[in-house]
C-alpha cells in the first residue's frame, strides 16, 4: 500500500500534499500552442492553452476558463498566481493566453482617435467591437469545441486590454462572468467609455457579474511628484487624466450597488504601469473567487467531527459552487478528496476515510487515482479481493502498469 505522511493536520498541509500528488501525476502534455483563423480579422491569431495539473485526456471533467489578453507577455504572471493559489482559493481552470502582439491598438481600443496626449495617433484604432466578435463567435467556440471547458469564463486585460475588458463588461456582459481590468486606459477618447459606463451602471442589471480594477499610483504625474492620491482629482492636466479616469470610474461603480455588479478596486501605491499586473492578477482572482474559498476547514481536520457533519458540510459546499458556476460542481477538487481520505486513514478513522474515497469515486468516476485510493482503503481492512477489484478499474481507466503490478502482488498474498 502507498505510504502517505501528513505531518500537520491543517488546511495548509492538506493543500501542500494535494499539490505534491498532482505534480507526481502530471504525465500528460499540459500546455499547447494553438492558432485559429479569423474570418473577421482576416488573419491567424495565436494563443496558448494550459491545462490544470489534474488534467487527463481520457477524463470527462470539464473546467472553467480564464482568458488573458496580451497572453504571451503576461503569461508568467498568470501562471505564477494560479499555480500558487489553486485549491483553497481557486478552482482547477484552463488558462488561455491570447496574442495581441500584432494590431494591438486596433483590436483593443473602443473608438477611432487621431490625437492622444497631444500627439498624432498614426496607428489604426477603434477595432474593439470587431475583436469582440472574434472572441465571442470564433475563438470561444473553437476552444469550447476542442478543449474540455465549461461556460464559466473570466477575462483579464491590462492597459488598452483593460479598456477592452471594461468595454466587454459594459456592452457585452453575456460573454464572461468575471473581469479583471489592470490599470485600464479608460481615459481613451475623452473618457468615452467612462461616460457610457456611468449610464449603463445606472440603468442596466449586472447581477452575477464581477469586476476588479487596479490603479498603479507610483507615478500619478510623470512631471509633478507633488500629485498624490489625495489631490489628484483637483488636477485638470492631460497627464493625470489616465489615473483620474480610473478613480472616477471605480468610485462610481462602487457607489452603484443597485446595478448588482460585484465590484472592488485597489490602488497599488508602489507599482508602476508595467509592474502592476502581477499583484492585480493575484488580488483580482482571489476577489472574483472569494465565494469559492473552502468553508470551515478546521472541522475537516478535527477528529471529533462526525461523518454526518462532514457530509452536510460537503453538501453545502457543493450547493455554493453549483449556484455560482451555474451547473453541478463537485464540493472538492479530487486532490482534496484523496488528501482527506488518507489523512483519516492515518488518524485511524476508517469511516471518514471511506466517505472521502467513496465521494472521490462518485464525483470523479473516470479517475484511476480515485479507484486506487479505495483499493488502499480495502487493503487496510485486509479485504484483498475488493482491493483488487478497484485496482483493476484503475488499470482499465489508465493503462498504468503500476496498478497491474499491485494487483499481482495482492493476488500472491490472497
Amino acid at each position: 500500500m502507498k505510504k502517505h505522511i501528513l505531518l500537520l493536520l491543517t488546511i495548509g498541509s492538506i493543500f501542500s500534499f494535494c499539490q505534491k500528488l498532482s505534480a507526481q501525476s502530471g504525465v500528460f502534455e499540459t500546455e499547447i500552442l494553438d492558432t485559429v483563423y479569423s474570418e473577421l480579422l482576416e488573419e491567424y491569431r495565436e494563443f496558448w492553452v494550459k491545462f490544470p495539473e489534474n488534467y487527463r485526456p481520457n477524463s470527462n471533467v470539464k473546467y472553467p476558463v480564464v482568458y488573458l489578453l496580451d497572453g504571451f507577455s503576461l503569461k508568467k504572471s498568470l501562471e505564477s498566481v494560479y499555480d500558487n493559489y489553486w485549491g483553497h482559493y481557486l478552482p482547477h481552470m484552463i488558462l488561455v493566453g491570447v496574442s495581441n502582439r500584432k494590431h494591438r491598438n486596433r483590436d483593443l481600443t473602443t473608438s477611432q482617435v487621431s490625437m492622444r496626449r497631444g500627439a498624432v495617433m498614426n496607428d489604426d484604432t477603434g477595432g474593439a467591437e470587431n475583436f469582440t466578435r472574434f472572441i465571442e463567435h470564433e475563438l470561444i467556440p473553437y476552444i469550447d469545441n476542442k478543449y474540455p471547458t465549461t461556460p464559466y469564463r473570466t477575462l483579464i486585460g491590462h492597459s488598452f486590454a483593460g479598456l477592452f475588458t471594461v468595454n466587454m463588461l459594459i456592452n457585452h456582459k453575456h460573454v464572461f462572468e468575471n473581469y479583471i481590468a489592470i490599470d485600464p486606459s479608460i481615459e481613451w477618447d475623452d473618457q468615452k467609455l467612462l461616460k457610457e459606463a456611468k449610464q449603463k451602471l445606472d440603468s442596466e442589471n449586472y447581477e452575477g457579474k464581477s469586476l476588479f480594477v487596479s490603479l498603479a499610483a507610483e507615478q500619478l504625474h510623470m512631471w509633478n511628484e507633488e500629485i498624490t492620491m489625495e489631490n489628484i482629482m483637483d488636477d485638470t492636466s492631460e497627464f493625470t487624466l489616465f489615473a483620474r479616469s480610473i478613480i472616477e470610474f471605480s468610485s462610481f461603480a462602487e457607489s452603484r450597488k443597485q446595478s448588482g455588479l460585484n465590484f472592488s478596486w485597489k490602488v497599488y501605491n508602489e507599482d508602476l504601469h508595467g509592474t502592476v499586473p502581477l499583484p492585480t492578477i493575484r488580488d483580482g482572482l482571489i476577489f472574483l473567487f472569494k465565494w469559492y474559498q473552502f468553508k470551515s476547514p478546521q472541522k475537516y481536520n478535527n477528529p471529533e467531527t462526525t461523518v454526518e457533519e462532514l457530509t452536510e458540510l460537503l453538501d453545502t459546499q457543493g450547493e455554493i459552487y453549483s449556484k455560482h458556476f451555474g451547473y453541478s460542481f463537485p464540493p472538492m477538487i479530487e486532490e482534496m478528496f484523496s488528501g482527506y481520505g488518507y489523512m483519516n486513514l492515518q488518524m485511524e478513522q476508517p469511516e471518514k476515510a471511506f466517505m472521502f474515497f467513496k465521494m472521490y469515486i462518485d464525483y470523479y468516476p473516470q479517475s484511476a487515482s480515485a479507484h486506487s485510493s479505495m483499493a488502499d482503503y480495502y487493503e487496510t481492512k485486509n479485504d484483498q479481493a475488493t482491493a483488487i477489484k478497484y485496482l483493476s478499474k484503475a488499470f482499465e481507466l489508465s493503462g498504468d502498469d503500476t496498478y497491474k503490478e499491485r494487483m499481482d502482488e495482492l493476488k500472491e498474498k490472497n
